[in-house]
């Protein structure tokens, strides 16, 4: 298993677009992205630097795993 990195919120929002991701609208600090099919929406902060946990659980709610995340990078 792969360390999580370290990225900001734009970098995580371009790796989500790679695998179906749409970037729908942003509410304040935060992107809101959609995918259909199955249909799911993950907010990501819009910050220099994300958080391992969230960085975690944004990845968990795209349905990735770590690695294959760190790939899409």
């Amino acid at each position: 298993m792969s360390r999580l990195p370290v990225i900001s919120g734009r970098q995580c929002v371009r790796a989500l677009q790679k695998v179906g991701f749409v970037e729908d609208h942003q509410t304040g600090g935060h992107v809101i992205l959609r995918r259909e099919n199955p249909t799911v929406t993950i907010s990501v902060p819009n910050h220099r630097e994300l958080k391992k946990g969230t960085l975690r659980a944004i990845i968990k709610q795209a349905g990735l795993t770590v690695d294959e995340f760190v790939e899409l990078l």
